[in-house]
């Protein structure tokens, strides 16, 4: 399906959000590590939107900062909490000269595809040309959404009601109004300015839009989405209910594109998570932002990977956890117990138990032994460690930054190196190991005495 032409995008999220108890606004809490609002706006953003009104209200400052360097999207203000249709109103001005199709969203609702937003922008447009088009879903719990009554055969609304207002009849339809909708700038905002706000809450509601369009004339229309759609989030129930949700599709849609899951449901993605083909994740595995796994890796248990690029044939784990930076190439190994960040493990390289690596390049086949540490933080600034390729690092050595370890070096067990190691060269950094015969067993019998024991 081909981007449509020339449309603009309404935002909605000026609502306080008081049943979330918290000091964030409620549309930059994450779902899959990344803000909710920022799901909605890189959907319409693929679409080619010409331009984005995030409408807001308390707490704007901080959707702002989160804002900062989108391009083509503005901010409006809703001063005043006077309902949804007052809301979009806020966003008349920043639309000034636009005459095309306005989708109208929820910032809290983050999941419309771009399939679904394209069907309803394609519909507004056909022949009959019904002014409105309303997003609507069928959820297993219509729960009290107001409903979308439709007339017999086809897609035109009868009406709508709020779920409060609905006879028993009419709250039995599961057709429900997910609040999103599509019309042109021009009548939108001609019919909002002519919405009352005669209701017990004495604001102006959006779906009263479609009550002055039949007045004109005008048949508006319905079509509907997936309940996962439509879903929003006002509570933190909902919000890890929307969270287990996204995480289930994420992992059949990982198995059906070739990935081995063991235990699918103790593994969690991150929106930006890549897999190759034939990877194995072993259960409890927990990817952060910017993952890129290439075919054939093997992830193992209890690791936590974030920011890392892994190559074909690599195997992480299990207990492993790999920063942001950090770059395996093909075939190599990160163990049990092992930290990385901003490190590069060249072709076949390892660090198989109990290490940290950080800032860090670590040359093809060089092997890392147990225990070893880069020390590369002073308190106040960070340095390179380089690792030769084919070096071996023996067990329970600290590398201190800045240092370079030639190819092939080996450092003996133990060692403190605190300067370069040319190739091929052995460094020993270590005091002299003493003997001193019978010390052990007149300690204990000093010891004996001052305790008191016989």
């Amino acid at each position: 399906m081909t981007s449509p032409p020339k449309f603009c995008v309404v935002v909605l999220a000026a609502g306080q959000g008081t049943r979330m108890r918290s000091d964030i606004h409620k549309v930059l809490h994450p779902i899959a590590g990344k803000p909710m609002l920022a799901h909605l706006l890189d959907t319409v953003a693929e679409m080619g939107a010409e331009r984005v009104v995030v409408v807001l209200g308390k707490g704007r400052e901080q959707v702002e900062a989160a804002l900062a360097g989108r391009a083509g999207v503005t901010t409006a203000l809703q001063a005043e909490q006077k309902g949804t249709g007052h809301a979009v109103r806020m966003a008349e001005a920043a639309l000034a000269g636009f005459d095309g199709p306005v989708l109208v969203t929820f910032g809290d609702t983050p999941f419309v595809t771009r399939a679904t937003l394209e069907r309803m922008l394609e519909r507004l447009g056909e022949a009959d040309d019904p002014g409105i088009v309303v997003l609507a879903s069928s959820p297993d719990d219509a729960k009290q959404y107001g409903r979308v009554i439709l007339e017999d055969g086809g897609d035109r609304i009868a009406r709508m009601v709020e779920y409060k207002d609905a006879s028993p009849e009419e709250r039995a339809v599961r057709l429900c109004n997910s609040g999103m909708l599509a019309a042109r700038s021009g009548e939108l905002f001609q019919w909002l300015a002519k919405i009352g706000n005669a209701n017990a809450a004495g604001e102006y509601y959006l779906p009263d839009v479609v009550n002055v369009a039949h007045e004109e004339g005008r048949h508006p229309v319905a079509i509907e989405g997936e309940p996962f759609e439509t879903a929003g989030v006002n509570s933190r129930a909902e919000l890890a209910a929307l969270e287990l949700d996204w995480q289930r599709r994420r992992r059949w849609e990982a198995l059906e594109q070739g990935a081995t899951l063991i235990d699918p449901e103790s593994v969690w993605f991150s929106a930006d998570t890549e897999l190759g083909r034939d990877c194995t994740i072993e259960p409890h595995v927990v990817f952060g932002p910017g993952v890129r796994i290439a075919d054939g890796a093997v992830i193992r248990a209890f690791s936590h990977i974030e920011g890392a690029t892994i190559a074909t044939g690599c195997e992480v784990g299990p207990f492993a956890r790999l920063r942001p930076g950090t770059v395996l190439e093909t075939g190599a190994k990160i163990g049990n117990f092992v930290e990385t960040k901003k490190a590069r493990l060249g072709a076949g390289a390892k660090a198989n138990h109990l290490t940290y690596l950080g800032d860090s390049e670590i040359g093809a086949k060089a092997n890392i032994g147990a225990g070893t540490i880069t020390c590369n933080y002073d308190g106040f600034f960070k340095y390179p460690t380089r690792i030769g390729a084919g070096a071996f690092i023996g067990s329970n050595s600290a590398l201190v930054a800045p240092i370079t370890i030639g190819d092939g070096a080996i450092v003996g067990a133990g060692s403190v190196v605190t300067k370069d190691v040319a190739a091929d060269e052995l460094a020993v950094a270590r005091g002299e190991q003493r003997g001193m015969k019978g010390w052990a067993s007149r300690f204990r019998e000093r010891q004996k005495i001052k305790k008191g024991v016989k």
